[in-house]
């Protein structure tokens, strides 16, 4: 069965808002042709960096719908569909093979903790509800869910559910990661940015970055130059990737992401509460050191004018 999966640098999307604190629409549309132009490989909003827990059901609807009819025969675009409640998360799912995507994932249980029985059940529904030939990944991102996929359950869904097509995971345990590529024909991402030479040298098939959704280029780079084995090329363009990430604080803070995005063009209006937005302080120190930074590595801090 030949199913699409997720590779090469993934982007995390961020989520725009408008003033009155709805859906920018106009803005993830720009921001998502922008990340096309800019030669990702593939897309993946409502996410963690997408803000994820702060939309609701409808508002993570219009955005997926907003992705995929811009991005339509232009990029591969996954639909996180992870919610807190599980009908949400079936929802959501059944909602993304309806548009259109090209396949969706799945963060575990948040908060409350399960065993890895209830991790095994709560995939093999999910699994279930969608055509065997729509593919889904495993999202485990335990120091924020409170919830861990084990290899073995990993394995054992992999083998159960002809559309669990891989993982992405986002701890930095490259141990834990080395188990799970050792399942095979089972596709692992990863979602440390700041790794991602190291984690294609694995054998990894890419990186779901939250910061390649503001700074594409030095992530792009990196995997062109993987792609035709020109391995210092690759190694001088993770170090710009290296130094981005620390810019921009790697995704502890989104608000930096989003100042970032609108210093380059693209208006992402400001967090959700409880999350606060940077201080003017912080977002002129911001401005400084990406101009410093772009200068330094050959890239245009403005995409749109």
């Amino acid at each position: 069965m030949s199913m699409k999966k997720l590779y090469g640098v993934t982007v995390a999307m961020t989520t725009p808002f408008k003033n009155n604190g709805e859906i920018d629409v106009a803005a993830l549309e720009q921001l998502t042709e922008i990340l096309l132009k800019k030669g990702v490989n593939c897309l993946y909003p409502c996410g963690t960096t997408g803000e994820m827990v702060h939309l609701s059901v409808e508002e993570r609807m219009l955005v997926a719908e907003t992705v995929i009819r811009t991005a339509k025969d232009k990029g591969t675009v996954f639909i996180h569909c992870g919610a807190v409640k599980q009908e949400e998360t079936e929802t959501l799912l059944k909602h993304a093979v309806e548009i259109g995507a090209d396949g969706a994932g799945v963060v575990t249980p948040i908060f409350l903790g399960v065993n890895q029985n209830e991790i095994i059940q709560y995939y093999e529904r999910l699994s279930a509800l969608v055509p065997e030939d729509f593919p889904i990944y495993l999202y485990n991102i335990p120091q924020c869910a409170g919830n861990d996929i084990l290899p073995e359950s990993a394995r054992k869904l992999h083998g159960e559910c002809p559309n669990l097509r891989g993982i992405k995971y986002s701890y930095p345990d490259m141990m834990r990661t080395l188990e799970y590529l050792d399942i095979p024909e089972f596709s692992v991402l990863h979602g440390s940015d700041k790794l991602f030479s190291s984690l294609l040298v694995m054998g990894c098939d890419g990186t779901v970055s939250g910061v390649a959704s503001v700074f594409p280029e030095p992530f792009v780079e990196v995997y062109k130059a993987w792609l035709a084995q020109d391995l210092q090329k690759m190694k001088e363009w993770q170090k710009i990737c290296v130094r981005f990430c620390d810019i921009l604080k790697c995704g502890t803070n989104m608000s930096y992401f989003k100042e970032a995005l609108t210093f380059r063009g693209v208006d992402m209006g400001g967090m959700r509460l409880p999350q606060r937005n940077i201080s003017e302080e912080e977002k002129a120190e911001l401005k400084k050191r990406l101009e410093e930074e772009c200068r330094k590595s050959g890239i245009t801090l403005k995409v749109v004018e």
